[in-house]
C-alpha cells in the first residue's frame, strides 16, 4: 500500500512538471508564415497568403511580384489570419518579428511597405500611388502601422529624399526617418535586400535592421522609434502584409520570402517603457531583453525541475526506507535455543567460584 501511494505521489508531480513547463516555454513564438519555395497552386500558400491588386507570384524564380512594369501598378501581400496585439485574460501584450527578402528596379516609384491594418481594410485602396495607403490614412482616418523603404522624395509628406526609411504611424508622415545614402545603400538599385524588423512589447520599442548580406544580421538597427502599438489597435484584429506602388513609374517590386512571429510577453515582465536616453549607439537593445527574458526562462526552468528531481529523490529514498525499515530481524535456528538460560549459569558459576574463595580468606 505505501509502495502504491509513493508512485501516485511521483506521477501526480511529474505531471504538474510538465504543466509548468510548457507554461514557461509558452512564450516561444506561437505563429510562423513564408512563401518561399511555394507552388503557386498549393492548398498551404493559398491558405496563408492572399495577394490583392497586381501581386502575382512567380513560382518557377521563387518570388512574389508586386508591382508590375505599368504604371501606377500596386499590389498586396497579406497573412490571411489576423493578430491581436492585446491576448488572454488578463490581458497579455505580444511582440513580433519579421524578416524579408526584397528588390527594387532603378525607377522612381513609392519602394516598398511593411504594414499592419486594421480588420476590413487589407484589401482595399489601390491608387498606384503612396503605397496605396493614401486613401485610407488620408481620407478614412483609420488606425494603421507602417514601415517604409521609400525610392521616391514626397514633399508633401516631408520625406527627407529619394532613399529613406521611415517608421508612419496613422499618416504617411514619418514620425522618424533614416538617410540610406549615409551608409551606402540604394534602395532602387535593383540588389536583393534582407530586413529585419522587430516590436518589443515589453519595452514598447520598434527597430528597422537592414543588410545585403543575409548571413550577416546587423547588430545595431538603422532606425528605432518608441511605440506601444497595443494602445493604438488595443483589442482589434490587424492583418500584417507587405506593400508597394509604383506612381507614375515602371518601378518592379519583388519579394524574394517572408517570414512573421508573434512572440507572447510573459506575465510576469514589466510592461513599463524603457528611457530611449539610456540607449546609446553602440546598445542592441532588443537582442538584450530577448536575451534576458530567456535566461530568466532557464533560470525558472532549471529551478523547478531541480526542486522536481529532488522531490523524486526524496520519494524514492523514503520509498527504499519504508520498504527495508519495517522488515523484522530474522536469526538462525541454532542460536535461537535457550540463549538467557546457558549465559545465566555461567555467570551464577562464577560468582560462587569467587564467594568461596573470599570465605577461605
Amino acid at each position: 500500500m505505501a509502495s502504491y501511494s509513493i508512485f501516485r505521489y511521483i506521477f501526480s508531480l511529474s505531471s504538474l512538471l510538465l504543466f509548468f513547463a510548457n507554461t514557461l516555454f509558452a512564450a516561444d513564438p506561437t505563429l510562423s508564415v513564408g512563401f518561399q519555395n511555394h507552388n503557386k497552386n498549393s492548398s498551404r500558400f493559398q491558405s496563408q497568403i492572399a495577394l490583392y491588386g497586381d501581386a502575382k507570384l512567380h513560382s518557377d524564380d521563387f518570388f512574389i511580384q508586386i508591382t508590375g512594369p505599368g504604371s501606377f501598378s500596386a499590389g498586396r501581400i497579406i497573412y490571411r489570419k489576423p493578430i491581436k496585439l492585446l491576448e488572454g485574460n488578463p490581458r497579455r501584450k505580444v511582440s513580433f518579428g519579421t524578416y524579408f527578402s526584397f528588390s527594387l528596379s532603378p525607377e522612381d516609384g513609392d519602394g516598398l511597405a511593411f504594414v499592419m491594418l486594421p480588420n476590413g481594410f487589407a484589401s482595399s485602396g489601390y491608387d498606384g500611388s503612396s503605397m496605396g495607403l493614401a486613401y485610407e490614412m488620408g481620407e478614412k482616418k483609420i488606425k494603421t502601422f507602417a514601415v517604409e523603404f521609400d525610392t521616391k522624395m514626397d514633399a508633401m509628406y516631408g520625406d527627407l529624399n529619394g532613399n529613406h526609411v521611415g517608421i508612419d504611424v496613422g499618416s504617411l508622415v514619418s514620425v522618424r526617418a533614416f538617410n540610406l545614402s549615409s551608409n551606402k545603400l540604394v534602395l532602387n538599385s535593383d540588389e536583393k535586400f534582407h530586413c529585419w524588423i522587430d516590436y518589443e512589447a515589453s519595452s514598447m520599442r520598434i527597430e528597422v535592421r537592414l543588410s545585403k548580406l543575409i548571413s550577416k544580421r546587423p547588430i545595431d538597427p538603422l532606425l528605432w522609434c518608441p511605440i506601444d502599438l497595443s494602445e493604438i489597435f488595443q483589442n482589434e484584429q490587424v492583418f500584417v502584409g507587405l506593400v508597394s506602388s509604383n506612381a507614375n513609374s515602371t518601378q518592379i517590386c519583388r519579394v524574394y520570402s517572408w517570414s512573421f512571429k508573434l512572440r507572447h510577453v510573459p506575465y510576469w515582465m514589466h510592461s513599463q517603457p524603457l528611457d530611449p536616453e539610456a540607449f546609446t549607439k553602440d546598445t542592441e537593445p532588443v537582442t538584450m531583453v530577448n536575451k534576458r527574458s530567456h535566461c530568466i526562462l532557464r533560470v525558472l526552468t532549471a529551478l523547478i525541475l531541480g526542486t522536481g528531481c529532488g522531490a523524486l529523490g526524496a520519494s524514492l529514498v523514503l520509498w527504499v526506507w519504508t520498504i527495508f525499515a519495517h522488515r523484522r530481524p530474522v536469526m538462525p535456528d541454532d542460536c535461537a535455543e535457550h540463549p538467557v538460560k546457558c549465559n545465566f549459569h555461567k555467570v551464577e558459576v562464577l560468582v560462587v567460584h569467587m564467594d568461596l574463595k573470599d570465605g577461605r580468606e
